[in-house]
């Protein structure tokens, strides 16, 4: 019983890392950007959903679909003004950029929302279900529910809609793309503004189970080290990534001594790395391309 808790807690925590995995996924192959403020962004989007569900007192739901709106909005604002202009710099420099934006998130996120802990009342607050005598707490099944559910509308969205299939056109070949009539830097700003979406919703999902503070973006860390471990060119791979990662450090957090469950990304990184550079489902990503 113990271990099915473990489990449960374990993929509710990689979806998380998941989530945040593919914002890395999707504009690494659209744009060969590495997002290393994509763990910000999350925080960002998290604060923004706690402004219209805890400050403006919005329902839970309007206040969620406002919060992916603002910040998605937000996230093409950033490529069409600052980032599209670096494509093509050396990749230090886009990286510096990144990390860069990173720390101004951070600042602003503490100076517009101060840097105490705070939360927001969801459905799943404080709610659990019983399955088969296993106590599990709702704000786990949302989480794993709710990554499902967005995995699979990514899915329709880029294999069943003109503006998806442009979408991965871009990301392919820049160039026959642009040739084909198809908008490519139009298209690379909706690709951030889908990846600031979906960090959203992995802030919000979050929320329940972690407090809101400035510094929450780190996890972006560990995403990062997700969308290693699964292939960073792929979107599935991403998500398993994540799963792998986030069940890693549940049992470590239970059964190994305190300390091993904070380094458990880093060490699967560095053997999936070492073993297996190109990630543990690139071949996934191969095949769909």
């Amino acid at each position: 019983m113990e271990l099915l808790q473990i489990l449960v807690s374990g993929i509710a925590q990689g979806c998380v890392y998941g989530l945040i995995a593919l914002g890395f996924v999707l504009i690494y192959k659209a744009t060969e950007i590495v997002n290393f403020a994509q763990g910000d962004m999350m925080m960002l989007g998290a604060f923004t959903a706690l402004s219209f569900i805890g400050f403006m007192g919005l329902d839970y739901w309007i206040g969620f679909f406002f919060a992916i709106l603002s910040m998605a909005a937000f996230g093409y604002l950033l490529d069409k003004f600052i980032l599209r202009y670096v494509i093509g710099q050396p990749q230090f420099a886009i990286v510096i950029l990144t990390i860069s934006l990173g720390f101004i998130f951070r600042a602003l996120a503490g100076i517009f929302w101060g840097h105490e802990p705070m939360s927001f009342v969801t459905p799943f607050t404080n709610q659990i279900v019983e399955v088969g005598g296993v106590v599990i707490a709702q704000e786990s099944l949302s989480i794993i529910v709710g990554t499902v559910l967005l995995a699979g509308l990514l899915y329709l969205f880029f294999t069943h809609t003109k503006l998806g299939v442009a979408m991965q056109a871009s990301s392919q070949n820049q160039l026959a793309a642009y040739y084909m009539g198809i908008p490519v830097k139009m298209v690379f700003s909706l690709i951030w503004a889908i990846s600031a979406g979906v960090s959203t919703v992995a802030g919000v999902l979050l929320s329940p189970i972690s407090l809101i503070d400035a510094e929450m973006g780190f996890m972006g860390i560990k995403a990062f080290a997700a969308a290693v471990v699964g292939g960073f060119g792929s979107l599935p791979g991403a998500l398993l990534g994540g799963a792998i990662i986030g069940v890693s450090e549940q049992m470590a957090g239970a059964y190994l001594p305190a300390g091993f469950k904070q380094i458990t990304a880093f060490v699967i990184m560095l053997a999936v790395l070492t073993l297996r550079p190109q990630g543990l489902f690139a071949q996934i990503q191969r095949k769909k391309v």
